[in-house]
């Protein structure tokens, strides 16, 4: 018989029939568990996550889990922690701002693994958990007696999610993975920056963001799997992939039409106008995505006579005369300020908006009205504010459990309530070194 405490995904879609002794066990779980609710709780209340990893990718992904509702048992390095924590400044108290900002709704654990103790406790914890994720170079965990394979016999229930740079085999698999590299070889630093200038890094770690939503949904795909099923298994996500999977369009163009990529600003290769404008006194974004579009765009700037030259009436003759027509456009927007033309804009059904600062951004009306802003008080940091959950549920909630996290916070607590070490158990592990 399996094994786990957060077994049934009380709350899910799927109770059908199943093949496998195990299945037929687990689905006959599902509907006689009489503590099975879902009022107030979030849509994965009952899934316990294993987080070994650090950085962004990872914790990302373990944050967002968090947020709906999965218990997170995030395991860190004793004495210095994930790396995040020291990535400053700026510092919010004790913490890096960089640290708060992926790893709220998480329970800090600080063990050992390089000792055979630690190792020790880590497998039990696994057994106990539905989900393990790791971000080490592929190979490492094996080492420790970690990997896949062997913590698959010992828990078959437990879904297993590696995040690397360049995937688990491969002439580059053994490459440490840093979202900036990636993105370089993975193309996205090539296409992005000033049409004439150098490629640029995208200003937040997209391509690590990215990984870590490819792996929370890869999880979720596994965790309906082993519902139906009754067996974990090994999820294989990395950087690299998930950025050529992400080049979509531009990639399809290459592969398609043998059409090499290029850096345009903030314009688009297939869709003109569709970029940033310099006004007077800043930039607006506007794009014309259809022909409508653009006969409503030239009506609003006045300029109704480019809507009816027959260099610019279909969006295929605005991209290959885009140079004399931005030209024009450009001339337009710079004799009015950004207040202006967004006051032209309102209600015109053409996709329009500023380029905002920090300060913009979360005093903007709309990112107030979705609750974008969580507040919460931290142990060390005290008041502390976090871009919230970016999704709402009709029938569940987001789940605002803890802040994030003080290096080996719940040690003791999660030790003890899952594991059943005792007090002196503790103390001898602390005195050697297994935990903090």
């Amino acid at each position: 018989m399996l094994r786990n405490s957060a077994f049934p995904l009380r709350c899910l879609l799927f109770q059908g029939k199943s093949s496998s002794p195990q299945g037929r066990w687990h689905m006959h779980r599902l509907t006689t568990d009489s503590s099975s609710t879902c009022s107030n709780q979030g849509p994965l209340s009952g899934i316990r996550i294993l987080d070994l990893t650090r950085v962004l990718a990872g914790p990302y992904c373990t944050m967002i889990l968090g947020d709906l509702g999965a218990e997170v048992l995030k395991v860190e390095r004793p004495g210095s922690g994930d790396d995040t924590r020291t990535w400053g400044p700026p510092f919010r108290g004790s913490e890096s701002a960089y640290f708060l900002s992926v790893n709220r709704n998480k329970k800090s654990i600080a063990i050992n693994m390089k000792s055979k103790q630690g190792q020790s406790l880590v497998k039990q914890l696994a057994n106990r958990s539905d989900v393990l994720i790791e971000n080490y170079i592929p190979g490492k965990l094996e080492k420790l007696g970690l990997g896949y394979n062997q913590m698959k016999s010992l828990a078959p229930h437990l879904i297993y999610c590696s995040i690397t740079g360049y995937g688990q085999a491969g002439p580059h698999a053994m490459r440490a993975g840093y979202d900036v590299i990636v993105a370089g070889v993975g193309g996205l630093t090539h296409i992005t920056g000033p049409e004439d200038g150098e490629p640029c890094k995208v200003g937040v770690a997209m391509t690590d963001l990215s990984t870590g939503l490819y792996a929370y949904g890869s999880i979720l795909a596994a965790l309906l799997h082993r519902q139906k099923s009754g067996r974990g298994q090994h999820i294989d996500c990395n950087l690299l992939s998930t950025q050529v999977a992400s080049l979509v369009n531009i990639g399809s163009n290459y592969l398609n039409a043998d059409m090499e990529a290029r850096r345009y600003g903030t314009a688009h290769q297939s869709i003109v106008p569709y970029q940033a404008f310099k006004t007077s006194d800043g930039y607006i974004l506007v794009g014309a995505g259809n022909d409508q579009q653009f006969n409503v765009l030239c009506k609003l700037l006045a300029l109704e006579e480019l809507s009816s030259d027959e260099k610019y009436t279909t969006n295929q003759l605005r991209v290959a005369n885009r140079r004399t027509l931005l030209a024009k456009l450009s001339e337009r927007f710079a004799h009015q300020n950004t207040d202006h033309w967004l006051a032209v804009f309102e209600t015109s059904g053409i996709p329009y908006g500023p380029i905002n600062n920090m300060q913009q951004v979360f005093s903007d009306p709309q990112v107030i009205h979705r609750g974008m802003v969580q507040e919460m008080e931290h142990p060390t940091a005290g008041h502390i504010r976090l871009p919230g959950p970016a999704v709402k549920f009709s029938e569940s909630d987001t789940v605002l459990q803890s802040p994030p996290p003080t290096l080996g916070q719940h040690t003791d607590e999660v030790l003890k309530d899952l594991l059943g070490v005792e007090d002196d158990q503790l103390t001898g592990f602390r005195e050697t070194g297994v935990i903090q």
